[in-house]
């Protein structure tokens, strides 16, 4: 696909084993993986609120993802295009940060990564509920065992290891519903618009009204971050909610999708690895026994919905953020 092209997506030939799009894929979630322990560093102290994190990064995104659809010269989209785009914004663009981001004002980056590993078979339920699949009961199973084994490890993490869930807790699952129906959606809208350009219209859409989100936050409580701060919140706008999506994208095209989209499973993996090497976070074996299990899980529920019967050319919902 030519970069200025927005028609609809012929099906092309997947190069079977393509170690260049395993490349791509692995490169993309490496930008996704630094997304959560990147805002805990940003909102942790407090000088820059959790509403102005998440919204400013969007707008940053917004103006190079204008600017990159000005520049190649992209047809707008028409009719539900719109609507639907409206649907991915509002799951990535805003619920998965603003969710995030006020979560991370209190839970550790590796706990809430343990948590969020359940994104993959969220997105894969999403889609198979958007797309009209059927897959087999073992999928449903699986991704049922996911979403138990989540809680129940939030469940005994909560309240210093006493169980209860905490509200930081249900904010991160809130993210991981938002994520997987913008994600699922997005995966299908971007059969007609293109990869980057889904995402790029989505932050373009949602631009105005986080503007102003960005605004209000500002004037409650000017943003005084110190420099590592402001690193973390400029990565935040340029890879976590633009660039990670080029070269995500870029390997779901060269393919193949199916063995690109396992992939994503790693991405929990790093996040845990990042708060413990960058936070200092302890790492406990509760954390890393949870995140193996909900990493199974999500990964046993993706793969049993990609079976021979499942055409590859249509699992295009397997996103990462």
């Amino acid at each position: 696909m030519k970069l200025n092209s927005s028609a609809t997506l012929p099906d092309r030939p997947v190069l079977s084993g393509s170690r260049a799009g395993l490349g791509w894929g692995l490169l993309g979630v490496a930008g996704f993986s630094f997304t959560v322990p990147f805002t805990r560093v940003a909102v942790q102290s407090g000088a820059i609120s959790p509403l102005f994190v998440a919204s400013g990064r969007a707008v940053v995104a917004a103006v190079l993802a204008a600017g990159a659809l000005a520049l190649t010269g992209q047809r707008p989209p028409r009719g539900g295009q719109w609507a639907r785009l409206a649907v991915v914004a509002a799951g990535v663009v805003a619920g998965f940060p603003l969710l995030t981001s006020f979560a991370l004002t209190a839970a550790p980056a590796g706990h809430s990564a343990v948590v969020i590993a359940l994104l993959p078979a969220a997105t894969a339920v999403m889609a198979v509920l958007r797309g009209g699949e059927r897959p087999p009961p073992a999928f449903w199973a699986m991704a049922a065992a996911g979403a138990a084994v989540t809680a129940g490890f939030a469940w005994w993490q909560g309240g210093g290891g006493s169980g209860g869930l905490r509200w930081a807790d249900l904010l991160l699952l809130g993210a991981v519903a938002a994520a997987a129906v913008g994600y699922a959606e997005g995966g299908l809208l971007s059969r007609e618009l293109g990869a980057w350009q889904t995402i790029s219209w989505a932050l373009v859409l949602a631009a105005p009204v986080m503007l102003v989100l960005a605004g209000l936050a500002a004037a409650a409580r000017p943003p005084a971050g110190t420099p590592a701060e402001w690193a973390a919140f400029g990565y935040l706008g340029l890879v976590s909610m633009f660039l990670g999506f080029f070269a995500w994208y870029r390997g779901l095209a060269i393919g193949p999708i199916a063995q690109v989209g396992q992939i994503q499973l790693v991405q929990p993996v790093l996040g845990v690895s990042w708060a413990a090497l960058l936070l200092g976070e302890r790492i406990t074996w509760a954390t890393v026994l949870g995140g193996l299990a909900v990493i199974g899980c999500a990964g046993l529920a993706i793969r049993t919905r990609q079976k021979p019967s499942i055409p590859d050319k249509s699992d295009k919902s397997t996103i990462a953020e």
